[in-house]
């Protein structure tokens, strides 16, 4: 049974969790389940959590896409790493309706790969090149399409 100290100490440290960064309803439930409080606790330290604002999955979700994005990754690592923090896969569409625009993926990829371009260019066989940018723009998250006009601008250029 659980006594109105363990309901305040789940609070507490969600509270703490939450004031260094930002967390997904699915994380912080993963992550005060992994410090011991039964689901109880746990269910209410969220839903309090939600009704003071403290979370918003909606919020968090906008705010790692952006991250990620920054980051210079695509759209495929970000669609991956928005599900392991427990994102809705309707969120996440309707975040990628909102933001998604594939010329700015594109223009992402060519940024990224300009930085990777001095170890590209130490090596001399061109279809080895080209498989290379393919490997770390698809690591990357890059689309195969986003990918394949990089190499088709490569293939002018060079």
């Amino acid at each position: 049974m659980e006594s109105d100290k363990d309901y305040k100490n789940a609070i507490n440290t969600a509270v703490r969790m939450l004031s260094r960064r930002r967390h997904t309803s699915y994380e912080l439930e993963q992550k005060l389940a992994l410090k011991g409080f039964n689901k109880d606790c746990i269910r209410f330290a969220i839903s309090e959590c939600k009704r003071l604002d403290y979370i918003n999955d909606h919020q968090t979700a906008c705010h790692y896409y952006q991250e990620l994005k920054s980051k210079g990754y695509g759209c495929v690592k970000i669609r991956l790493d928005m599900k392991k923090k427990g994102i809705s896969q309707e969120q996440i569409d309707n975040i990628f309706l909102k933001y998604y625009n594939e010329s700015e993926e594109l223009e992402t990829a060519r940024k990224v790969l300009k930085k990777k371009e001095p170890g590209l260019n130490r090596e001399k066989d061109s279809r080895k090149k080209k498989e290379k940018i393919y490997r770390f723009l698809s690591y990357r998250g890059f689309t195969g399409i986003i990918i394949s006009k990089l190499i088709h601008d490569f293939d002018k250029n060079y």
